[in-house]
Order: C-alpha cells, then structure tokens, then sequence
C-alpha cells in the first residue's frame, strides 16, 4: 500500500530529489539534465533547457517528426488522402483512428481516416530508390478513390536513401490534375516531434491555405488552430460556437476538410489552442493576410468562459456578448451542480503531468476547479516558451536541428482584396484598451512555488519521481501507463483519452470530473503492491570517466 504525503504546508523543495536523480547519470549528462529540471517561483524569470536532443538510451516519452507531421497536424483531416513513403510499420503507427475523430457532411462524402496508406518500401527499394514505386502507389490511389488532394510524408530510410518526395508530387500534380504535395518529415529530422507540427505547418500554408476564396456567411467567422478533436472536443466546441452565432470556418485539424484549410484565410480571428503545434500558421496568416490571432484554452469551464468572452470583446458586438454571456451562465451552472458532488471526493488529491502540446498547461485548470494539486508537470516537446511565456522567444538561440525545418520567407499579400485592413485597425484599437494578442503566458508562471518542472522526462526520472512524492494520479500517455499503474499509481492517459471525453468545453469539463471521480475516490489503487518490492533487487555499478 503507497502512503502518501500530506502538501497541506506546501510543496517541498525539489532539490533533493534533483540531485537524487542526476548523481545516477555520467557527469556530462548530468549537467545537461539538471538544466530540464526547475524548481519553479512563479513571480520569477526562470530559465529551462527544452527543445533539445534526448540523451540516447534514457527511454525518453517523445515521439519522432514524422509522428508530429502525419500523425499529430495532418492525422485529422479527412479528405486529404495521405500516403507514407517508408514501410509499412510506419504508416500503421500514425494510424490513430480512435484518436482522429471526424463527422463527413454527408454519408457520401470523402473520409479517408480508416485506411493506412503505404508504398510499404522493401529491402529492395532501399537499395535501388522508391520513387518509381511511390508514383505508382499515387496512381493507384487516385485511381481507386479520386481525392480531392493527396499528401506524400517521407520516413527516416526515404530520407536516407534521398528519394524526392516533393519532385515526385509536383509530377505527379501535373498528371492528375490535383493538388499533391509533399513533407520531409523523416523521424530523426528534427529534435522531436514538434518538428513534423513546424513541417506541416509550412507545407500546408504553401500548397493549401489560400487555393479558394469563399464567400462571407456569418458575421463572426473564426478559425481554431491546435484542436485535434481527441475524444470528441472539437465536436464541443463547435455546439457551443454554433449556439453563439459564431461561423467557425476551419478547425486545423480536427474534424477538418481540405476546402476548409483553403479558405481559412477568410476569418477575422485565429484562435489557438495548442500553442507548440500550430503557432507558426497563425503568425504566418497575419504577416500575409492582416489576420490577427489570440492565445485560448477550452480546457476547464473557467477557460472556456474566459476564452468565449474574449472572443466576444474582440467583434465587440452586444447581441453576441448578450448572447454568450447567456450560454457561459448557462452551461456553468451544469458545471456547478456536478463539481458540487465530486469536489468534496476528490479534493487534496496529487496529480503530475507530462504531457505533449499545451496540456501539461492547461488540464491544471481543470485540477484546480476540483482542488486537485500539481505537483510537478512537464512536456515531451516543448519550446522554452511553452514553459516561461512569450516574450523570451528573441532570446532563444537558433540550433542545428531547427536549421534542418525550411523557415518561409512571408510577407504581405500581394492581393488587396485579401488583406485585412481593417484587421490590422481594430487589433491596434484593441492593444491600446489592454486586449492581448498574439500572447502566451507559459506554463511556470501559473505552478505553485516549488513545483518540479521538467522538460523531456525519462523512464527513470518517472519512476523516482513517483517514489518521492506518491502522487494520485500521474497524467501521460500510452507508453508510459502500464508502468505507472503497476506501481500502484492510476495513469490517466491525456494524448489520446483511452476511450474516454471529450474534456473540452463544459461538457468536457463534466466528463473529466466524473472521470476524476472514478479514477480517485476508490481504494482499488491502495491494494496494488507491484512483486518485485518484495522481491531481492539486483543491483549494478559502474564507473564512467565523463
């Protein structure tokens, strides 16, 4: 049975367990880990070492470019057919169905989430190239579903053996008379998988964003960016954005279409969501087109209240202020009535997360609404400005691994019709009144004094975590839940939900309180004993000169 820890007085200092954890490592890699861990004081600048190579060997959570490219930014996407140039193992692994949730507007219409498209390269192929086979793989899948456009993703041999994935799709353009194009995103390209979401991004904005104009049919028309409707939350945020009277006109990417990529362009107003993932579309939308854009968080119902009422006070509009202040009243009240229930079951429990994208960040919202304390969170793939805000972006060095992503060369449209004047007005109206764009916080500064912030955590580095400070609950994802679970610590999985959400808006909200509820307010957990504590542990040294 774990005995836990009371953090009534506060959260101790870290230090101990830092250094607990470095001293195991080699000097150099020591050094290098201790500069991932901070003990964090919110009102504090602090700096932490993010966005850079994992130590070979450490067993680390991330996954690869590719993995970010077509499994994470493009994955969602329903009509785009999309075939992986590698072998076949690589195309099944972003195969995530039960993650990329999608609604077709009719029976009819295109979906090509179920399959797993593959030129499956061979020995054979490796040797002697896979272009010829990667062009035939193309036609025969124009042949058999005539899509509307068809995306190439290279895996780490495509890039070693030098087959041309964009050559071959701009032939074949030419030939069939649709939009193909291309991405390098083998695995090992970039630091992790924040890589392939920085590739996306650039090959979506320049072979999709802006193909097609579409007329204006609402008088708020937005787009969300870093929403993968994972479990069904884009499916919530769209009610409460139809109830509200708001035209969302492209979701990158869940629940996406390829002719909503095309004429995202058109809106007044970016939302994002996941901050690692999809900021580099959003700045490059308003250097283009004028189209400003703000940072937002649907994750909890305060959030979604917050982030509902700012996108109100941007159209400054009083039938859609009346209007939302309306639904926000409404929904949180539902809220209330649930968290009234489980809050007093759930209250002084621990969690930690170490989580992808911007949820390390933003489930702390939900914990806090249920008086759930983080003790120590971290990401997989972050940026030091996911973690410290913003403004600390001019200070972050350019390295060799991100010279390896194309950096667009972006400037204003050359078509005045779509630049947004008028944009670029109201957002200077708005800064003076002390509206915030294009902004974002970071992670440190909303943890407790004392919490232990990490950034790329190791397999070793959980599970010392996990002795020293017996949480309720550790948030990961799937590679990580088995172990965690079998030392008698519930694992809540935050990347792809397991079966449950959505955990987005206030019906999100619910559903992770009930879930909370489930996972916490049981004693199932105190009667797990993992064998081997009872067990003779055996015990090795070595001694490396570092």
């Amino acid at each position: 049975m774990v005995k836990k820890k009371d953090y009534t007085a506060g959260l101790p200092d870290p230090s101990e367990i830092i250094s607990e954890i470095t001293k195991q490592y080699p000097g150099k890699i020591a050094k290098k880990r201790k500069k991932a861990m901070v003990s964090n004081v919110p009102e504090e600048d602090q700096e932490i070492q993010a966005n850079v190579r994992t130590v070979p060997g450490i067993i680390t959570q991330r996954g690869c470019t590719y993995a970010g490219c077509r499994g994470v930014v493009l994955g969602p996407t329903r009509d785009i057919l999309q075939i992986v140039h590698g072998p076949i193992g690589c195309s099944f692994y972003a195969w995530l169905t039960r993650r990329n949730q999608t609604k077709p507007e009719t029976e009819t219409s295109e979906n090509f989430i179920p399959y797993a498209f593959s030129t499956d390269m061979q020995d054979e192929n490796i040797v002697f190239g896979g272009e010829k086979k990667l062009k035939q793989a193309i036609r025969e899948a124009f042949e058999l579903f005539s899509p509307k456009a068809i995306a190439v993703f290279s895996t780490c041999p495509v890039g070693l053996i030098g087959d041309d994935v964009h050559a071959v799709s701009r032939e074949m353009k030419e030939e069939l008379g649709i939009n193909v194009f291309g991405f390098s995103c083998e695995g090992y390209r970039g630091v992790s998988q924040s890589a392939g979401h920085h590739i996306a991004n650039n090959q979506i904005f320049k072979h999709v964003l802006g193909n097609t104009d579409r007329e204006r049919t609402g008088k708020f028309q937005i787009n969300l960016l870093g929403e993968y409707n994972i479990g069904g939350d884009a499916f919530e945020l769209e009610r409460l954005f139809e109830e509200a009277g708001i035209e969302l006109l492209s979701t990158f990417s869940g629940n996406s279409s390829y002719d909503s990529f095309e004429y995202a362009h058109t809106a007044d107003l970016n939302i994002v969501m996941c901050h690692r993932s999809i900021n580099y579309i959003a700045e490059m939308m308003e250097l283009k087109y004028g189209i400003p854009w703000i940072k937002g968080n649907f994750i909890g119902a305060g959030s979604t209240t917050k982030t509902l009422k700012k996108i109100a006070e941007f159209f400054d509009d009083a039938e859609l202020t009346k209007k939302v202040a309306e639904i926000c009243a409404r929904e949180e009240a539902k809220v209330e009535a649930v968290k009234a229930s489980i809050k007093p079951k759930v209250e002084g429990k621990t969690a930690m997360m170490f989580v992808g994208g911007s949820r390390a960040h933003h489930y702390q919202d939900l914990f806090e609404e249920l008086g759930i304390k983080v003790l120590s969170a971290g990401y997989e793939f972050a940026h030091r400005d996911d973690y410290e805000g913003r403004h600390v972006i001019p200070n972050i060095k350019i390295d060799a691994d991100t010279r390896n992503i194309e950096e667009l060369s972006v400037s204003k449209t050359e078509n005045e019709a779509l630049w947004r004047q008028d944009l670029v007005e109201k957002k200077a109206e708005l800064e003076k009144k002390g509206y915030e764009f294009s902004s974002y916080e970071g992670m440190m500064p909303q943890m407790e004094k004392n919490a232990l912030v990490i950034d790329d955590i190791s397999h070793w580095e959980t599970e010392k975590l996990i002795e020293f400070y017996k949480p309720d609950l550790f948030c990961a994802g799937i590679k990580e839940k088995y172990v965690v679970q079998k030392g008698g610590v519930p694992l809540k999985q935050l990347h792809s939900y397991d079966y449950g959400g959505p955990y987005a808006g206030f019906e999100g909200a619910i559903n992770f309180y009930k879930e909370m509820e489930r996972m916490l307010a049981t004693n199932v957990w105190k009667l797990v004993d993992a064998p081997w504590k009872s067990e003779p542990e055996i015990v090795g040294s070595m001694t490396i000169n570092a």
